[in-house]
């Protein structure tokens, strides 16, 4: 990822700054000049920030439980600029027929943000209630992945819920919620 040039980071903290002031139950305990602080010691983190926004990722601190300032997608509903993706490369090279355009992990990996594992979505889910519509693609463990399935999560009638489908299935409502410690 190429950084970004001084007029498009002024833009992008400016958003970042007003959705960290708007929402300070995400993140008590955390002020802007620390995560300023903490963006300016790492410019290349700026990027993957500005792709999360761009792909309509809604990024603002949240408490996943990692004890560090950690940006995650808050939108409502899952990236709107990140769906209809497999699961992983090689649940996309094993489908033959009507492969979706790319996998959510080959795309989460170029952009420089993780996948939230079980644990993470469900902490994100009790701060920013996401995903009635949509679903969203999280971190699979090995043992199901080997076997060909993988994870993702949602929100419905008041709860959370974790599911499994064929790691290269795809849907037009479900993407991949990122996120990315500093």
């Amino acid at each position: 990822m190429k950084p970004l040039s001084s007029t498009q980071k002024e833009s992008l903290l400016h958003i970042l700054r007003n959705r960290f002031e708007q929402h300070p139950d995400r993140h008590p305990g955390i002020s802007w000049k620390q995560v300023a602080a903490q963006l300016e010691a790492q410019p290349q983190k700026l990027a993957a920030l500005q792709q999360m926004e761009a792909t309509g990722g809604e990024p603002d601190v949240v408490d996943l439980g990692t004890g560090t300032i950690t940006f995650a997608d808050c939108c409502v509903e899952s990236p709107a600029g990140r769906r209809s993706l497999c699961y992983d490369r090689r649940a996309w090279t094993e489908r033959k027929e009507n492969r979706p355009a790319d996998n959510v992990l080959d795309t989460a990996g170029r952009m420089g943000i993780q996948l939230l594992s079980e644990a993470q979505y469900r902490r994100l889910q009790e701060q920013v209630p996401c995903d009635h519509k949509t679903s969203s693609w999280i971190q699979t463990p090995d043992a199901i992945r080997q076997l060909g399935g993988a994870l993702f999560g949602d929100r419905r009638y008041g709860q959370v819920f974790t599911y499994h489908n064929g790691a290269s299935s795809y849907y037009a409502a479900r993407g991949f919620r990122g996120m990315m410690e500093l």
